[in-house]
């Protein structure tokens, strides 16, 4: 019989890996299951979480396992499926898990997947840390740390930004055994994987990478010859390579995107905007995260999702500054004095983005967390350590960063400019700011209880800091984690009570190859209910969008959301139903919104209303304008002007002058206009003569019908029409934004896309007859980037069986020489 008595310390004696694990898996299981259970089975969140992660993983899961995985009628207008989201979630691990289990079951996998992801960044993070460590137990403390670090808590906004922490790991694991242990193949595949889940933070990665790898060089860490530097080259242009089929693609659609072509300037590249950004970054690592979209310290610092957090649960920055104090010159001081001026300088923070400074973003910190995380776990081995030092310090920045923010006097002022009131405190919300304050208070004073009662002993000490940083991670995220639940509490129960599951609820006529629009309700509702609509809460979608909106003078950055004041492009977008929240107001009589909806029925909490005046999709215009013409007209007055006439370039003006009735004269005549004063203008325009308003644009729409297709459906890759066009031959307009990679066809013959209003497509047709019309749509670059892949899979295989070739003849001759000497 085995007396032998169990203890903490004899749990924590093997098996490091896995307890790493499932620590992480049973502290995120403690976070996110009580939140899972009062959603009924769903985790749910607020903001993001709610309206981009949980629909985009059921719409695209549907869409997937249907066929559609080409184009996507159902993200804003259109978009392709593999460039829209590559980003979020197409190549993710988990999503593809997903699609063995059905429609119904993936709203409640999300809490579980979530689960699993914080246990395998606590995995991935021992893994790399356990190089650096004696006592591999302070490797799994540095597991957690990194898992539940402010940075991971911070995000969960952002469902999709945990695989890129789980690879990260892995990757710097990787270069070290390729470096260290000459250990070939495996850096390939890491740079492969880390490319594949997620395109954007592999640009950070790489910028990250090549910091850490040059600084290992030049410190000599690494020991480097010519041969292992051409090898470490060939693995990482192999690995990048082998992701063409995403990366070529996704370059090619994001390139038009206005989003990615800011570049630093002037002393923007030196200094932030604002002077609270510094404080905001330096707090952000001694405070538990605050919650995205409500910063609390500094509440003007205008940084609402740029995942500003790098705070380490129990241990917060006092193990950093106790290492940093030590005597001895190393690698890793030099990292984090680097990572620390690229947090601070704009230029430098923006690399890890490509030097894209269109907004400011700090999703690169994952990385600087887990070099904060691996000086903590050796700084607790060390014995030179001086803990009353470090504590000190600690202790001091912290009581000074909640101190001033906490007292200082700010004037508030009214909206009128005249003096208000005076406030004492910075903060947004008083007894939330006090809370964290105090979060971190608890932390020091536990670190520093365990720190002095077992620093004699590194097995103890280990143990201990283990599982305060479990118990600290409970307390402060629950927190955080609850409050994110109850912050959209309303919407939360709209969304489980409404949304969730309730796609096939929704039976209307042609409701899945008309539009509908959305009022007063959460936004993506339409992706839930799995429809085309005009509204989308989407970052990554066909550039050509955002160039139509342009052009109606809205900006589209992140959403399409138009307002009920340019209720023409209903008619222009072929918008049928209206689903209005039922909390919300929708007046559709003499005073509506919008003119020229029925009251139809109420479905799922919505009331659902009919456009009376439904122009179908596909219709031909009898006017056409230059986009110069278009520009003059009013702002109020665009959209309304679009269902007037069809907008054209100069070229497809003169190209099709037999329809358009324009001539090089016309042309010249406008482009000389644009030097000319008001009063010497030549050419006049039609545009002079539209008529607007409610009157004006029931007319256009009923005159649009009459000159539509007859039938119109999206189909697995574009979409088909037909037309019985008994007028002359004209272009056929469909509200369906342009990409390359659009193939059109007309009675099965290959027919011209012109490209018209700014965005969208139209093809000739012949009059006195009926055409069909076929779009189809190949993803640009996709072929090409699958030829690379497969080379590239081929070349992979060739290096590892040269590899092998070589490890056995080196054996062989290992053996001879030993037989040899015997």
């Amino acid at each position: 019989m085995n007396n032998k008595v169990i203890t903490i310390e004899n749990i924590f004696r093997k098996k490091y890996g896995l307890k790493a694990f499932l620590l992480g898996l049973l502290t995120a299981s403690l976070l996110f299951i009580p939140v899972i259970i009062e959603n009924n089975g769903v985790f749910m969140y607020y903001g993001d979480f709610n309206v981009q992660e949980i629909p985009f993983y059921t719409m695209l899961h549907d869409a997937l396992l249907s066929g559609n995985n080409v184009w996507s009628s159902t993200t804003d207008l259109g978009s392709p499926v593999l460039s829209s989201y590559s980003f979020y979630l197409l190549t993710s691990p988990f999503f593809l898990l997903t699609l063995l289990f059905p429609s119904t079951a993936v709203p409640f996998l999300i809490g579980p997947v979530f689960i699993l992801k914080f246990g395998l960044c606590s995995l991935t993070a021992y893994i790399y840390l356990k190089r650096y460590v004696k006592n591999k137990t302070f490797a799994v403390a540095g597991g957690l740390l990194y898992a539940f670090s402010g940075f991971s808590i911070y995000n969960i906004f952002f469902f999709h930004f945990h695989e890129p922490m789980i690879i990260f790991p892995l990757l710097l694991y990787c270069v070290d055994e390729f470096m260290l242990n000459d250990r070939k193949g495996v850096l390939a595949l890491a740079v492969f994987s880390a490319c594949t889940v997620n395109y954007y933070f592999f640009a950070g990665m790489a910028v990250f990478t090549a910091i850490y790898w040059l600084l290992l060089v030049f410190t000599n860490t690494y020991k480097l010859t010519l041969s292992k530097l051409l090898l470490f080259i060939f693995e990482v242009v192999l690995g990048f390579s082998a992701s063409a089929f995403i990366i070529l693609p996704t370059v090619l659609f994001i390139s038009g995107n206005p989003r990615v072509d800011s570049l630093p300037e002037g002393y923007g590249s030196l200094v932030y905007d604002r002077p609270q950004k510094y404080w905001y970054i330096i707090s952000s690592f001694f405070f538990p995260p605050e919650m995205p979209a409500e910063p609390n310290f500094t509440p003007d610092v205008d940084a609402d999702w740029a995942s500003v957090s790098g705070w380490l649960p129990l241990l917060s920055m006092t193990a950093v500054i106790g290492y940093l104090q030590l005597k001895k010159r190393d690698w890793l001081k030099k990292l984090i004095l680097i990572l620390t001026l690229c947090a601070l300088i704009p230029v430098f923070n923006s690399a890890f983005q490509l030097l894209n400074s269109s907004i400011f973003y700090a999703r690169w910190y994952y990385m600087f967390v887990l070099i904060l995380a691996l000086a903590s776990v050796r700084a607790l081995e060390d014995r030179d350590v001086d803990w009353k030092r470090a504590f000190t310090w600690s202790g001091v920045i912290t009581a000074g960063i909640a101190v001033l923010t906490g007292i200082i006097p700010e004037n508030i002022y009214k909206d009128s400019g005249e003096y208000d009131y005076t406030k004492i405190g910075l903060e947004a919300n008083y007894p939330r700011y006090w809370i964290y304050a105090a979060i971190a208070a608890i932390s020091l004073l536990m670190f520093a209880l365990i720190v002095f009662k077992f620093r004699k002993s590194s097995r103890k000490l280990a143990v201990s800091v283990t599982a305060g940083i479990c118990i600290i991670t409970i307390l402060s995220s629950t927190y955080i984690v609850q409050t994110g639940n109850t912050m959209d509490g309303d919407d939360n129960a709209f969304i489980r009570n409404n949304l969730i599951g309730a796609a096939d609820s929704v039976k209307l006529p042609d409701i899945k190859n008309s539009r509908s629009d959305f009022y007063g309700t959460v936004d993506n509702a339409a992706m839930y209910l799995n429809i085309p609509s005009i509204r989308a809460f989407h970052s990554v979608v066909t550039p050509s969008i955002m160039k139509f909106y342009k052009s109606l003078g809205i900006t589209r950055d992140v959403a399409s959301e138009p307002d009920t004041d340019s209720y023409g492009l209903r008619g222009l977008l072929s918008c049928k139903y209206l689903f209005c929240d039922e909390r919300e107001k929708f007046v559709h009589d003499g005073s509506a919104e919008m003119p020229g909806w029925s009251y139809l029925k109420k479905i799922n909490g919505f009331k659902i209303y009919k456009n009376d005046h439904f122009v179908p999709m596909g219709f031909m215009y009898d006017k056409f304008i230059s986009k110069s013409e278009f520009q003059n007209i009013d702002e109020e007055f665009r959209s309304e002007a679009f269902l007037k006439t069809m907008v054209l370039s100069y070229s497809d003006l003169l190209k099709y002058s037999g329809l358009t009735g324009y001539t090089e004269k016309d042309i010249n005549e406008q482009i000389a206009d644009k030097k000319r004063s008001e009063s010497d203008k030549k050419f006049e325009s039609k545009t002079n003569d539209f008529e607007y308003g409610k009157g004006s644009y029931f007319e256009d729409c009923e005159k649009l019908k009459k000159n539509s297709c007859d039938k119109f459906e999206y189909t697995k890759d574009g979409f088909k029409a037909h037309i019985n066009n008994r007028g002359k031959s004209n272009l056929l307009f469909f509200s369906v934004p342009f990409e390359e990679g659009w193939q059109a066809y007309v009675n099965g013959k290959k027919a011209e896309i012109v490209r018209s209003d700014f965005g969208f497509m139209s093809v000739y047709v012949e009059g006195k007859k009926e055409s069909d019309i076929e779009f189809k749509y190949n993803v640009r670059g996709f072929r090409i980037g699958i030829i690379i892949t497969t080379i590239c899979v081929i070349l992979y295989f060739m290096y590892i069986c040269l590899l092998v070739i070589s490890y056995r003849k080196r054996r062989k001759n290992e053996f001879r020489r030993k037989d040899f000497r015997i």
